[in-house]
């Protein structure tokens, strides 16, 4: 739920800049990207601190090799992507390749849901959110 409020603030506060002056955030996608930036820096920061990194790695599906370090990768490229997002020139792409990383990784929360691992919504509410993120993501590209 926190990512989703992330991206709520986010693009509520960049609208809100928007209308206040500043021009490079004056419009919905703009504001947009913010919110998926910033939805995107926090949950990067949970691929990096300890506490919560557990549980990322937990997720991983018991098939999958060295969950630590797939969860570093991601973690990183998460991280790529919420910089791109916020660089007009690679803002489309960026967004791309968001999206293809949520839907990669979709069935770790299928398999944690299943597993009853780590912290979380249950499936459901799980694959609801996963839709709002990736569309927010897909708003992005002009």
């Amino acid at each position: 739920m926190e990512p989703l409020l992330a991206l709520l603030v986010g693009f509520g506060g960049a609208r809100l800049a928007g209308a206040a002056g500043i021009d490079a955030l004056d419009g919905w996608q703009p504001a947009l990207r913010v919110g998926v930036a910033l939805m995107f820096l926090l949950t990067t920061f949970a691929h990096f601190y300890p506490p919560l990194r557990a549980d990322l790695v937990g997720m991983v599906p018991p098939a999958l090799p060295n969950p630590g370090l797939l969860v570093t990768i991601t973690g990183v490229l998460e991280l790529a992507g919420a910089v791109g997002v916020l660089i007009p020139a690679t803002a489309p792409l960026a967004a791309a390749c968001l999206i293809a990383l949520m839907i990669a990784m979709f069935p770790a929360n299928v398999s944690a849901a299943r597993r009853k691992v780590a912290q979380g919504d249950p499936i459901g509410r799980r694959t609801v959110l996963q839709l709002v993120y990736i569309a927010a993501a897909a708003l992005t590209i002009p």
